[in-house]
């Protein structure tokens, strides 16, 4: 794929991933603030909320896979369940283990996690 392919795509990547965070912190916040879920638990919640939402517009709109939601499908859920480990051992390290506030955390996990999320999608999940 040529580098401006490769720019564009990950552009749209980082739309998807905004709409899909959006979800994410709005179920994080929720747990936390109205229904009083430890952190940890509700980043976990949030991340697999809005790991539909990016399923779905990623297939549809970054990726343009023809590839069958059956095989997608189960890659898809292969490259998130990494995500949410690395999720988990994040989020535990800075809130748990050093007191950090949950937000900025969950800002700096998003981040980290992001990055493996896309190419673990673009080049096995999505790839053709």
């Amino acid at each position: 794929m040529p580098a401006p392919a490769l720019v564009s795509q990950f552009i749209s990547f980082f739309g998807v991933s905004i709409i899909a965070t959006l979800v994410h912190y709005a179920v994080l916040i929720g747990l936390v603030e109205a229904a009083k879920t430890p952190a940890v638990p509700a980043a976990l919640a949030g991340y697999c909320v809005g790991g539909i939402v990016s399923y779905w517009l990623n297939r549809v709109r970054t990726f343009r896979s023809d590839r069958p939601h059956f095989e997608a499908g189960w890659r898809f859920v292969v490259v998130m369940a990494v995500g949410f480990g690395l999720t988990l051992a994040l989020m535990t390290l800075f809130v748990e283990q050093l007191g950090a506030p949950y937000l900025p955390a969950q800002i700096v996990t998003t981040i980290l996690v992001m990055g493996w999320n896309f190419v673990a999608h673009k080049w096995w999940t999505f790839g053709a």
